[in-house]
């Protein structure tokens, strides 16, 4: 790790940067699987769809509590393993234990049971997640205080989290998959335990190869003690108070809640519009399009796209980035117009009638070429913003120990932003479903009118790349530029190295 003194690392070693990624990789897979199972507990295990939401839901509302308490803690914990590392090292044990636990649900036990049995466990993952990811967030926004050296850090967890994306998807054809599993009740149970194996072994392994730097001395730390728990949370309020006078940290959340959200809440209309509109309702044809088409996504966004922003980002700036990046997404949310067409005996198809066989597993590798047109362009949107804004989070944080001293926060820092993120994502979904009634959409039905359809391909364009503007509107003025991080990151190192010396 190349250091000028002891508070300042300019380059994070390469094993460092891969063990951090690892820790992203369970990050995303932990949420994408919860996701795919959780649509099994109404068709595998017999809960009433508005039951299955309340546990969706639930857990959610613990997961906002806990999210910046568990910053706060991280913050000021003093350990000999450092303050974020105990953290991520548990949290990924026992988050990848309870994930496995909450699944093993059987049919007989009956939906009463099955309900409490699940909310139970996975209140307590939500939790043990918290543990894990809230640590690990902050520690990447510590790992370097130079300013490219976070955003190359930053692509690289992110292209490496992409992989989880890319596995996902198969979740759906693998737990349906009657030649592997008895039911979808059993898919779930042991899939669960296959996912659980992954991201045990990946996610300790930030714990023991990243390494941290703590400026915060002891002194500028909270005591952590239930006797000042009272005091803790006040300091609590007062630095989350203080975070929404951080014009820059806002002006990230507000972006990152506008291009991520309005994303989210068009996600599963590709999946309608290439059944529907495309394959004219028959699943059987769509077949593994769907996955297909998600996963070539997540491979363009970590393969091209995020190497592509890493570098726009440390020659143009991480601001400039961001606004090209967002642009270009929102081209490719327009060219879905023409990628997404009614296919029939005349329609280009790549990989026509291949098919790929693992074990007694068959992937159909059919893919309409036309199609591929909006996936580089869309992948711009996601690939570029959490780049960018982990990146440009780390040097908020910065700007807060310019601001208000030490300790540093960025379990904090971290926590908020991802509960915000959060926060928008159960609206953003709730308002998907909005959109789908308004236009008249009905998955019951195998046909929809074409002024169904219209009008959802048209609300699968304009949401997203509204959003995308509002929030290139909202970026516009950000005002801490490279520059700026540079000049903050000299004082501090002027400020501490008075302080070390007026110690000695």
């Amino acid at each position: 790790m190349d250091q000028n003194n002891n508070n300042t690392v300019t380059k994070v070693p390469i094993i460092q940067k891969a063990a951090f990624g690892s820790g992203h990789l369970v990050n995303n897979l932990l949420p994408g699987a919860l996701g795919v199972f959780s649509f099994f507990l109404i068709t595998a295990f017999g809960i009433e769809p508005a039951i299955a939401g309340l546990l969706s839901a639930i857990p959610r509302f613990f997961d906002a509590l806990s999210d910046p308490i568990m910053g706060f803690i991280t913050d000021n914990t003093t350990s000999k393993w450092g303050r974020r590392r105990p953290y991520i090292f548990s949290g990924a044990i026992l988050a990848s234990i309870l994930f496995v636990v909450q699944w093993q649900m059987f049919e007989e036990n009956g939906s009463t049971y099955n309900f409490w049995y699940f909310l139970l466990f996975s209140i307590l993952f939500i939790f043990a997640n918290t543990v894990f990811s809230t640590p690990l967030i902050g520690m990447g926004y510590e790992m370097t205080t130079d300013t490219k050296e976070r955003t190359r850090l930053m692509g690289i967890a992110n292209s490496v989290g992409q992989i989880s994306w890319m596995i996902v998807p198969l979740f759906w054809v693998l737990i349906a998959n009657k030649d592997l599993f008895d039911s979808q009740a059993d898919g779930v149970r042991t899939l669960s335990i296959f996912v659980g194996f992954a991201c045990l072994t990946f996610g300790i392994l930030p714990a023991i190869f990243c390494k941290e730097l703590d400026v915060s001395d002891a002194q500028s730390k909270a005591n952590l003690t239930m006797k000042d728990l009272t005091v803790n949370m006040k300091i609590l309020w007062e630095n989350m108070k203080n975070m929404t006078k951080n014009n820059p940290f806002m002006r990230l959340c507000g972006a990152t809640f506008l291009v991520f959200n309005g994303f989210q809440m068009v996600a599963s209309f590709s999946y309608f519009i290439i059944v529907f509109y495309m394959y004219k309702g028959s699943y059987e044809m769509a077949g593994t399009v769907p996955a297909i088409f998600s996963i070539l996504g997540a491979f363009a966004t970590a393969v091209l796209i995020i190497p592509i922003v890493s570098w726009m980002a440390n020659r143009y700036g991480k601001r400039n980035a961001f606004i090209i990046s967002t642009f270009i997404s929102i081209l490719g949310y327009i060219l879905k117009w023409w990628g997404f067409v009614v296919v029939d005996e005349n329609t280009a198809v790549l990989f026509n009638d291949v098919v790929l066989q693992i074990g007694v597993v068959k992937f159909s590798l059919e893919m309409p070429i036309i199609l591929l047109l909006p996936i580089p362009f869309m992948a711009f949107g996601l690939g570029g913003l959490f780049t960018l804004m982990m990146s440009m989070t780390a040097d908020v944080c910065d700007l807060d120990e310019l601001r208000n001293g030490l300790p540093r926060r960025e379990g904090t820092f971290g926590a908020v932003y991802w509960w915000m993120v959060k926060i928008g994502q159960s609206i953003a979904l709730a308002l998907g479903g909005l959109v789908l009634s308004v236009v008249g959409f009905d998955a019951g039905n195998a046909t929809q009118s074409f002024e169904t359809m219209n009008q959802l391909r048209i609300a699968d364009i304009i949401i997203p790349s509204v959003t995308a503007g509002l929030a290139v509107l909202i970026m516009w003025n950000y005002n801490l530029n490279e520059d700026r991080v540079s000049r903050i990151k000299k004082e501090l190192e002027e400020r501490r190295a008075l302080k070390n010396k007026s110690n000695t």
